[in-house]
């Protein structure tokens, strides 16, 4: 398979290491000022860029009928518009706040917890999530994520971030360096505390999830998330 980076970071480069390893070939490869290869010989784009790029790189994709796995975040506020795009011309589109396996598993059983403590109000609920110092956007896309997984359960209607609010899920945002991402989140009650939580030790996660996405979405047409891929409902 034809593989094009748009975002030539860390992750980036991980994603042309085990693509390569795997037998791809990586025919583009590109960041906000540098670019290589060629973009329309590429069978799909992997793109790991910045919330403010995000966009336009993703309708570039569309444009020139280039299915797009997106693994950036902060960018959300334009979701609706995006997959819009994406349907207007018969494009194809997997986003994923993280593309580790294990977080997606998370994200499933965060979901399932989440319903049988609708039924325990006494627990009080906070989103703890900690990344490396050069993590752009906070609090991540993940934690976002499984905020708003919670807040149908909860009579919230929304997160907050590093505070607390009655109508609101808290999450609470750390940067420390050398941290891949650990998110947790934890029901306290005056009796226990119960907690789940995934803990990232490398970029290869994410990296390879990225990568099983790529092999997953060439020649499909519209919007996919993760649960698609791993069948998880």
């Amino acid at each position: 398979m034809r593989i094009a980076l748009i975002g030539y970071g860390k992750m980036g480069k991980t994603i042309e290491k085990l693509a390569k390893d795997k037998g791809h070939t990586i025919v583009y490869k590109s960041t906000a000022d540098w670019s290589e290869g060629d973009l329309n010989t590429a069978d799909v784009v992997i793109e790991f860029s910045t919330p403010t790029a995000a966009t336009e790189n993703i309708k570039m994709c569309f444009d020139k009928n280039i299915p797009v796995v997106c693994g950036t975040t902060g960018w959300l506020n334009k979701y609706e518009e995006i997959t819009k795009d994406c349907k207007d011309k018969n494009g194809a589109l997997l986003y994923a706040s993280n593309f580790s396996l294990g977080v997606n598993i998370l994200f499933h059983v965060n979901k399932v917890l989440a319903k049988i403590m609708e039924n325990f109000p006494e627990y009080q609920i906070q989103i703890e999530e900690t990344h490396h110092t050069e993590k752009i956007d906070a609090p991540s896309g993940t934690a976002i994520s499984l905020a708003n997984d919670i807040v149908p359960f909860r009579g919230k209607t929304k997160w907050t971030l590093d505070k607390e609010k009655e109508d609101s899920i808290p999450i609470y945002a750390y940067r420390e360096s050398e941290v891949r991402g650990t998110h947790t989140i934890t029901y306290r009650s005056q009796i226990d505390t119960l907690s789940i939580k995934h803990e990232a030790h490398s970029r290869q996660g994410f990296a390879m999830g990225a990568i099983l996405a790529a092999e997953w979405l060439k020649d499909k047409k519209g919007v996919f998330t993760m649960n698609d891929i791993l069948q998880l409902k």
